[in-house]
């Protein structure tokens, strides 16, 4: 069966339809997801083995475990939470996408959320899943050519910009990426929202006051887990009691 009549079933959302999802596509997405993502990991050590093969380079063993725990003790703690956290709004193709191309929280994410919202369909469903797949390889044909292009033609413009609107677009373009997504969110679940940034803001505040410097190392990684974590429980706890609704029934 093509992609398009795949595509055309889900979206009738019947249970021929998502069986043609679960038992057909699904298992095609992990098939090809697993190779590329395995495949990028390998090409990836790719200047390494240039640098061994090539010019004979080889840094002390120390050296690679030391940088390894470096990078581990900053990054790590996102290696578990961004698939959990990004996985109901990319869906199973779009996160083998977005990880493999990259840009998630600043392109991937808003485009497959934009792409749901204009859409009208759920999260977490077949359907949203499709929707974020085809916004996620839309963005990704953008990003990888027109972008790309204007990119380097743009260096110099933004460069030419004075410093205020630099510092400015380096400190607060993201956060209001994410500002607006979760706007977006917030406005079907509004309380989980709200539980979500009091969580956020309380362990924040622990961390500025240096409630948190007991824990080894720089302890945003505890702010990372109690919001995300304790957001999502309390949101499930919110749920198996009747508190929130999907936005169709409330």
């Amino acid at each position: 069966m093509s992609e398009s009549e795949i595509d055309t079933n889900v979206a009738d959302g019947s249970d021929s339809s998502k069986d043609v999802y679960e038992n057909d596509f699904v298992p095609y997405i992990n098939k090809w997801g697993r190779r590329t993502n395995l495949l990028a990991v390998a090409l990836s050590f790719g200047p390494a083995v240039a640098l061994l093969t090539v010019f004979g380079i080889l840094p002390p063993t120390q050296a690679v475990i030391g940088a390894f725990i470096s990078v581990a003790a900053t990054y790590g703690i996102f290696w578990l939470v961004e698939p959990l956290s990004y996985y109901p709004v990319l869906g199973i193709p779009g996160t083998y996408m977005a990880f493999l191309s990259g840009n998630i929280s600043n392109l991937r994410l808003p485009c497959a959320a934009a792409a749901q919202e204009s859409a009208d369909v759920q999260t977490g469903t077949p359907q949203g899943s499709i929707i974020s797949t085809i916004a996620i390889a839309a963005s990704i044909a953008v990003n990888t050519t027109l972008l790309g292009v204007g990119a380097f033609a743009l260096v110099s413009a933004f460069q030419a910009l004075p410093a205020l609107w630099q510092n400015a677009l380096d400190s607060y373009l993201v956060p209001a990426v994410f500002g607006a997504i979760f706007a977006q969110f917030g406005r079907d679940y509004p309380k989980v929202a709200g539980v979500g940034f009091t969580l956020a803001l309380a362990m924040t505040t622990l961390l500025e006051l240096g409630f948190l410097n007991f824990l080894p190392g720089y302890p945003l990684y505890v702010v990372i887990i109690v919001s995300v974590f304790g957001t999502i429980l309390i949101a499930r706890w919110m749920w198996e009691n009747g508190m929130i609704h999907p936005p169709d029934d409330s």
